[in-house]
């Protein structure tokens, strides 16, 4: 029963008919990717999807190849050439967790409209902060394709698990073929109970209000400050400032580590060599002030 009450709560909050919980992130895909695409099934993945998707296209029969990131042209042409005679994937994220970007929602449903796609999307970075979502696929008719959404609660949650989200064909399909939650063990009652508290803690819409209210002014001073350029463009809580080397992002994540900012750096071959970088991860809880002492920093180094 507590598990059907959670999940019951996952799923209202999500405004979707069923939700499963699976014990992390990484056993939720590996579940759904090796799973549910069948032998032949084609599926196309963004060349940035995370290494738990491409994890479980590997233990899959159907066949997979990555497109461009956010590149809808190339996938176009890449499903023109190869797709004629197969059930057809897309599988995107709806905040890339290493550029905080997110994809073109209207050209990623004419994509599907034209070529009847089965969508799957991992929200683990949208979990909690990217709120309309539901909204946007219905707007955009993306949710006439999405087979399958996938939420973690590790990130803005801060706590452990994960949840695919769809209705109770699918739920009960996961129930009977999704390996990384047949044969093992569930999460313990405390660890559900830190999941429903979470999901309560978000019905205080100001928390979310105050996370946007910190992104636009982050992304105003990152403009009034000269270090536009540094960042990757994003709208989310993920910002990235580019730092050439291992070395240098390191030198330079120290520097805000001293000045009272935890500021990770992501390395190669995490990234790609010459495209390293630091990772800004905003919250509610941040004021004005922190993000122009953490920004002064970079602005120093620039």
């Amino acid at each position: 029963p507590l598990f059907e009450q959670v999940e019951h709560s996952i799923a209202t909050y999500h405004q979707t008919e069923t939700s499963l919980i699976f014990n992390s992130g990484y056993d939720a895909n590996i579940g759904v990717f090796s799973s549910l695409p069948q032998r032949n099934d084609l599926v196309f993945y963004d060349e940035y999807s995370h290494a738990s998707i491409r994890d479980g296209l590997r233990l899959s029969l159907s066949k997979s190849q990555s497109y461009k990131h956010n590149d809808f042209e190339d996938l176009e042409k890449k499903i023109k050439k190869t797709a004629a005679l197969s059930t057809v994937w897309i599988v995107t994220e709806a905040v890339f967790s290493m550029d905080g970007d997110s994809p073109d929602w209207e050209k990623l449903a004419q994509i599907c409209n034209r070529f009847d796609i089965n969508l799957i999307i991992d929200e683990a970075h949208a979990t909690g902060v990217l709120t309309d979502l539901p909204k946007m696929y219905q707007q955009t008719t993306l949710e006439n394709h999405l087979t399958a959404r996938i939420v973690t609660f590790g990130k803005a949650l801060g706590c452990h698990g994960a949840a695919v989200l769809g209705n109770q064909l699918l739920k009960n399909y996961l129930i009977n073929f999704a390996r990384s939650l047949i044969f093992t063990t569930a999460l313990p009652p405390l660890a559900l109970a830190t999941i429903a508290a979470a999901y309560e803690s978000l019905q205080d819409k100001s928390v979310g209000e105050k996370l946007q209210k910190n992104i636009d002014y982050f992304n105003q001073n990152i403009q009034n400050l000269g270090l536009k350029n540094g960042f990757l463009p994003s709208r989310s809580a993920i910002h990235c400032y580019i730092v050439s080397g291992n070395e240098q992002a390191k030198k330079l994540s120290f520097q805000l580590e001293t000045s009272g900012f935890d500021v990770r750096p992501i390395l190669s071959p995490t990234v790609p060599a010459g495209k390293e970088r630091l990772r800004f991860c905003l919250h509610a809880f941040n004021d004005e002030k922190q993000i122009i002492e953490a920004l002064s920093v970079l602005q120093k180094h620039d």
